[in-house]
């Protein structure tokens, strides 16, 4: 079973890569109190860049550097993530659900008409946000970034 993150108010842009990988990664500006707990409790591993936070929840894991790419190899040096995987563009960015193949009828109204017509098969849809995927430039530009950091999907 795939290990699943709950990332900090500190670290928005390493959920969001750890989604992009496939990895369950929960996260929010803002946790209310008692929030980390109830969210540890379901067998999440707390990552943090916080001392404090850190020795409050043992077994969490501190990350020291501000920037994503140092951030990413700490995880990776540590083992909690994997350089090969198939779950890459699974999960919705933003909210972190997974993903469902988008029905051609919906997908006409939701995406830019190019992108029906050349990418019908790769369209999903998010069925919490609503939000619409596709493999585009962005994507393209993540994947490139992805193999600069040394990943690759089978």
């Amino acid at each position: 079973m795939q290990r699943k993150f709950l990332a900090d108010a500190m670290l928005g842009k390493l959920a969001k890569w750890l989604r992009a990988l496939g990895y369950d990664t929960y996260y929010q500006r803002y946790y209310g109190s008692g929030v980390l707990e109830s969210l540890l409790s379901g067998g999440r591993l707390l990552l943090s860049r916080n001392r404090k936070t850190t020795g409050l929840h043992p077994g969490s894991v501190l990350i020291c550097s501000e920037h994503i790419s140092e951030q990413i190899l700490e995880m990776r040096s540590a083992g909690l993530i994997h350089t090969t995987g198939e779950g890459w563009f699974t999960r919705c960015l933003i909210c972190n659900v997974p993903l469902e193949k988008a029905e051609p009828p919906d997908s006409r109204q939701n995406v830019p008409e190019y992108v029906f017509h050349e990418k019908t098969d790769g369209i999903s849809r998010c069925p919490s946000c609503g939000r619409y995927f596709w493999p585009g430039t962005h994507r393209e530009r993540m994947i490139k970034q992805l193999r600069e950091w040394g990943f690759h999907n089978p």
